[in-house]
């Protein structure tokens, strides 16, 4: 059985599957050598063109020379691009691609000088060169595939497995495109010399240069090459295959050459097998030999649009446009710039794009060779691409996915094995663009990797971080673990009993400070254990306890008071309980005091106890006040003409608005000697905890006010509003509540600020003399608003039921009088008092100008009871003559 070497040598060959018949265009091109074009005034070179990671070597401004690298990196994959000339380098910007999408990319603007000179190049000789060196030069002039593919050649030239044979790739198979052609006529020797560096690198057993047999004369030029190259007699042979397209191709060129198929996802070094361009192999001929870098390279222009169609030179990075221009380019309306063959190029959409590394065509086809794209229908079944696809795919399945964009599915269909010839577009009936729809799934599908992979490297750094912040967390618990245990043999046995005592001291402050935040009561009997003396605890915990037997005791004074007061011997019992109260308040702030003597005391700890002494007072001051019962006259009546009816309701009414606005001056009062008073004693305490309870309980203190005036007026128009009740009861009754419900409200306000200020800080004794200060203020205030209310109230019921009450007028109005007089004496007499009394707070409750208001307010209102009271005198005198008469 003959082995593949053998049959290689014999000249065996193996059909391909699929592949169609193109007619052949090469004759525009392929007669005559060569060519060279003018230098282009400005040439376009993106960076990156192959791989990527690049840096720039240049920048805006310098000067170059021809075959100056423009980049450098490190990456394996990238590739140096030169300058193809020499001049200076006027913009780095995005310009656009030579893509058919025209996307921008970042190039290069180079402006020649027109000398074209060359930098300085090092020529080597092949014996003198190691084999990275050799391949560390090919890398270093940047050569690519230039058969269209531009895979970096270094790459293939190091494989990490055994290669048996190379194949020269020489078949070039596009109907147009003959520059492989002209090259393998022209320049065999050169070719010949590359391939011998590939023999040297690679030592495959075999080397095949495939040809086809529609190129005879560049078959004869590279058999007379081989005759005449250095290689060992059999390792290297000349083979003529078969016209057709894409035999080109370098899977379907293995499996014609070897018979042998490359997997699916494989590369052809797997089977011991590497493909090369002629073209490329003439590129590492001039890199190694010469030291050129690959600047230029054969490109076929051609086309019936061309004035002159042939294979050119052409610098890369050189425009399209100035080629087209130096070739006598004549457009047709809708002109095809295509840039490739026919069946795998793809059309420009500017012609302001630069020749690349793997540019070897740019066709300008008229009307009549390529007429306008067919409108596309629908697919009839008929099988013919399936047929033509020389990968043996699915093209249906693969178009009916790809257009549903399930990408996926398309995927499954191993649409990455498609090598986008064109051959099931070329034999569609139905006009479907197949090629493009393949194309934008695999874009789809490759954008949709990179993304995964993004995604798992942003995973990847975000586990390493937890890592490493979860190490760094381990050593500083290791290292503060080493430095306590290093603490702890150091220790001897006095300070080891230190810190024992020092933590059952921070746990002992911790549990009063909680049971004094939260107000946790202790039982009489667990707190008091004889009458008279109290049992202190030692240390630090003493504190808590004083102040829970404070709460004690005040508790149970307020409930003797609530039980022995009534009407008549409140006054009596009031001052027993309030001694009782001061007693026990002054015991428990005597142990206190005398517990703060014996240990220093914490902030907290002082406030603690301050809560404690502030209740005591709190309940003391309540059995003061709780017989403090207005006393009215409740013989009153009066009569008044129907004349003086109307202006009676209207002297109601501005008694009332007089009333309403003096209940607000006292709640803003207030408001104001609750500010004072915090103002006073907050800078004692540094809790801000203390701070917020303060405020809390002045603003419920300043709601409970307003709330008390709100309810005296409300009172006060409902009893005006009662026709039915004698109006001496009503008046009365009027009275007596709006004196009841603002007194209550004034003493609860005052009892709160009390409190509230007792608990940001009572340790001062000035502190709590100005909070009694305040208090009693409020209370006059109270009284002296709750007086004139009753009074105006009073007035406005007596002429609101004057009609019914007229014939039972037995008695005078001067005990209404009276009254007023006593209620307005009383307010004057408060005043005064209160201002000696407010004198020594820093900020006053009231300012001389309120007070005078005050003053004048009071007056008036007592000249106009007076006169309402001799205004009803004289009609009761009046009625009563009238009587007797």
């Amino acid at each position: 059985m003959l082995t593949l070497l053998d049959q290689l040598d014999k000249g065996t060959l193996w059909r391909s599957p699929g592949g169609i018949h193109p007619p052949e265009v090469k004759f525009l091109s392929n007669t005559t050598p060569i060519g060279q074009l003018p230098l282009a005034s400005t040439y376009l070179v993106p960076v990156p063109q192959v791989g990527e990671n690049c840096t720039l070597a240049v920048k805006v401004g310098d000067s170059v020379l021809k075959g100056t690298p423009l980049t450098q990196g490190t990456s394996i994959w990238h590739l140096p691009v030169h300058a193809p000339t020499s001049g200076t380098i006027v913009a780095i910007e995005p310009r656009a691609s030579n893509h058919a999408s025209a996307l921008p990319v970042n190039t290069c603007v180079i402006a020649a000088d027109g000398k074209d000179t060359w930098c300085e190049l090092v020529q080597n000789q092949l014996d003198d060169l190691s084999h990275q060196q050799i391949v560390d030069k090919v890398r270093s002039a940047g050569i690519a595939g230039m058969g269209g593919a531009a895979f970096p050649t270094h790459i293939k030239l190091n494989p990490v497995s055994e290669i048996d044979l190379v194949i020269i790739n020489g078949v070039e198979c596009e109907p147009y495109i003959s520059a492989d052609d002209r090259l393998m006529r022209e320049y065999s020797q050169d070719i010949l010399a590359g391939i011998g560096i590939i023999h040297r690198l690679l030592t495959p057993k075999r080397i095949v240069i495939a040809i086809e047999d529609n190129k005879p004369e560049a078959a004869k030029a590279m058999q007379a090459a081989v005759s005449e190259c250095g290689l060992p007699a059999g390792s290297i042979r000349v083979t003529v295959i078969p016209t057709k397209y894409p035999s080109g191709g370098e899977k379907q060129l293995i499996q014609i050459i070897t018979g042998r198929e490359v997997p699916s996802g494989a590369i052809p070094a797997k089977l011991g097998i590497v493909v090369h361009n002629v073209g490329t192999a003439y590129a590492i001929h001039q890199a190694v030999t010469l030291g050129k870098p690959l600047i230029e390279r054969v490109v076929t222009v051609t086309g019936k649009n061309v004035g002159k169609p042939r294979n050119y030179w052409l610098p890369i990075g050189t425009p399209v446009d100035h080629v087209l221009t130096a070739t006598e380019f004549t457009p047709e309306p809708d002109q095809k710039v295509i840039i490739g063959g026919p069946m795998m190029g793809h059309a420009l959409a500017n012609i302001q794009v630069p020749i690349l590394k793997g540019t070897n065509c740019i066709l300008v086809p008229s009307s009549q060779e390529i007429g306008n794209t067919p409108e596309e229908k629908a697919c009839i079944r008929c099988g013919e691409c399936a047929t033509a696809c020389p990968a043996l795919l699915l093209p249906q399945q693969l178009f009916w996915h790809a257009k549903a964009e399930e990408y996926d599915k398309a995927a499954s269909y191993n649409l990455k094995d498609c090598i986008e010839c064109g051959c099931c577009s070329y034999v569609c009936p139905s006009d479907i663009p197949l090629v493009e729809y393949y194309r934008i799934a695999k874009s789809a599908l490759k954008q949709a990797a990179d993304e995964k992979q993004q995604a798992e490297r942003a995973k990847q750094r975000f586990d390493a971080r937890l890592a490493r912040l979860e190490e760094e967390k381990l050593a500083r618990e290791a290292k503060a673990k080493e430095a306590s245990e290093r603490r702890q043999a150091s220790m001897t046995g006095t300070d080891k009993n230190a810190v024992a005592e020092a933590m059952a001291r921070i746990a002992a402050k911790k549990a009063a400070a909680a049971q004094a935040v939260t107000g946790e009561s202790i039982t009489e009997e667990s707190s008091v254990t004889t009458t008279g003396s109290t049992e202190v605890p030692k240390g630090k915990a003493a504190v808590a306890v004083a102040a829970a037997i404070a709460r004690a005791k005040a508790k149970k004074a307020a409930q003797a008071n609530a039980d022995g007061t009534d009407t008549n011997g409140a006054e009596t019992d009031s001052a027993k309980t309030d001694n009782v109260v001061n007693v026990d308040a002054n015991d428990s702030i005597s142990a206190t005091d005398a517990i703060a003597q014996e240990a220093p005391l914490s902030q907290k700890d002082k406030v603690a106890a301050a809560i404690a002494r502030a209740k005591a007072k709190k309940a003391a001051q309540q059995t003061d006040t709780a017989p403090l019962e207005p006393a009215e006259t409740t013989d009153s009546t009066s009569a008044l003409s129907a004349t003086d009816d109307k202006k009676a309701k209207v002297a109601a009414a501005v008694a009332r608005a007089k009333a309403k606005k003096a209940a607000q001056q006292a709640e803003t009062a207030a408001s104001d000697i609750e500010v004072s008073n915090t103002d006073v004693s907050v800078s004692d305490i540094n809790d801000a905890e203390a701070i917020k309870k303060a405020k809390v309980a002045a603003a419920v203190a300043r709601a409970k006010a307003k709330k008390a005036a709100q309810q005296a007026e409300t009172n006060a128009e409902n009893v005006l509003n009662q026709t039915t009740t004698p109006a001496v009861d009503s008046a009365a009754n009027v009275h007596a509540d709006v004196n009841a419900d603002a007194e209550t409200a004034v003493n609860a306000a005052a009892t709160d600020i009390e409190v509230s200020n007792a608990d940001v800080s009572v340790n001062d004794a000035e502190a709590i003399k100005k909070a009694k200060v305040a208090a009693a203020v409020a209370r006059a205030k109270a009284k002296k608003i709750a007086a004139a209310s009753a009074a105006e109230s009073k007035t406005e019921s007596e002429i609101e039921s004057v009609d019914e009450i007229q014939t039972e007028a037995n008695v005078a109005s001067p005990s209404i009088a009276a009254t007023l007089d006593t209620a307005t004496t009383e307010a004057d007499a408060v005043l005064p008092s209160v201002g000696s009394a407010a004198e020594p707070i820093e900020t006053a409750p009231l300012s001389s100008d309120e007070l005078k208001k005050a003053r004048i307010a009071a007056t008036i209102a007592k000249a106009k009871a007076k006169k309402a009271a001799l205004a009803q005198e004289a009609n009761a005198s009046s009625d009563s003559s009238v009587t007797n008469d």
